[in-house]
């Protein structure tokens, strides 16, 4: 790195997250940041904002096969 200190991400989870083990997803910038909450030192997906919005529409709209718990 450059030696420039990043503040810390703040990185939620669905309320209906009972077990603890969800996607966790947090908003910087332009991205939409995505990331297993069982290995929060792991892998980070990052999409655009435009990406979220048209996954989450298609969830709520159930073209993605399956429910929503």
């Amino acid at each position: 790195m450059n030696g420039v200190e990043r503040p810390p991400r703040h990185w939620r989870k669905s309320s209906r997250c009972e077990s603890g083990h969800c996607l966790e997803v947090c908003f910087e910038g332009g991205s939409v940041l995505l990331r297993d909450s069982k290995d929060p030192d792991g892998p980070v997906l990052t999409i655009s904002a435009d990406e979220w919005r048209a996954f989450t529409d298609g969830v709520r709209r159930g073209e993605l096969g399956g429910e929503l718990a």
